[in-house]
């Protein structure tokens, strides 16, 4: 589903040039989850990026159901993202002028959601993260886990094929934290969806059947979780 070839991600001030990502080979096979592990500064988040075609590698080859991403340009990417994948960002990224409520409906929107049916899943998103009284707050009203919750709920409310997590659960208490690695365990086991997340935290690491471990932009390990 998802086929990486030697990618390089590189900042360039004057001649010197400044490595992100060096030469990174990954292969990410449909209903997979993955968990992508390593130190600050590694280039977990910048190859999380490059997967959701938010950002662009230097050098490499990007295959993604066959496309090749690398050579698209900025249209066709936006529309097989939005058609297919689920963005979980670690700030949040809510749109500040839109109520939690609008916020859930954006992406229904951009897929043409009948009006009917954007309400059933926007209210089943509110239910099922239990902030049905947040629905008419805007994100500067709720506190960053609440903001977490919505950003979570946004990803998965067009059920894409593929949800790229950065540090899902980096702003959630313990309990919450456990509730929504549960959920993306859920989504990958019953629904299938493909998950890639990013994460420091070793527990939830292990939710996922394998993890690939990054070190100075490099695949240090790639390991499957027993």
């Amino acid at each position: 589903m998802i086929q990486l070839n030697n990618i390089f991600k590189y900042y360039t001030n004057g001649f010197v040039k400044t490595y992100v990502l060096q030469d990174v080979s990954l292969a990410v096979e449909e209903g997979e989850f993955l968990s992508i592990m390593g130190p600050s500064g590694a280039g977990k988040s910048t190859l999380l990026y490059i997967l959701g075609m938010l950002d662009d590698s230097n050098e490499g080859e990007y295959l993604f159901y066959d496309n090749p991403v690398h050579k698209l340009n900025e249209r066709k990417k936006n529309e097989i993202h939005r058609l297919n994948i689920g963005f979980v960002f670690q700030q949040y990224h809510l749109i500040d002028d839109l109520t939690v409520y609008e916020n859930l409906e954006t992406p229904l929107l951009y897929k043409k959601v009948k009006s009917s049916e954007r309400k059933s899943l926007v209210n089943d998103m509110l239910d099922r993260f239990q902030i049905v009284a947040k629905r008419d707050l805007f994100p500067s009203q709720l506190s960053g886990g609440q903001q977490q919750l919505v950003g979570i709920a946004r990803a998965i409310i067009t059920k894409p094929r593929v949800i790229l997590a950065d540090e899902p659960t980096g702003n959630l208490n313990s309990r919450q934290g456990k509730e929504i690695m549960d959920l993306l365990k859920k989504l990958n086991e019953e629904d299938g969806t493909t998950i890639i997340q990013v994460t420091h935290n070793e527990e939830w690491a292990r939710y996922a059947g394998r993890i690939v471990e990054l070190l100075d932009g490099r695949v240090e390990k790639d390991i499957a979780v027993k």
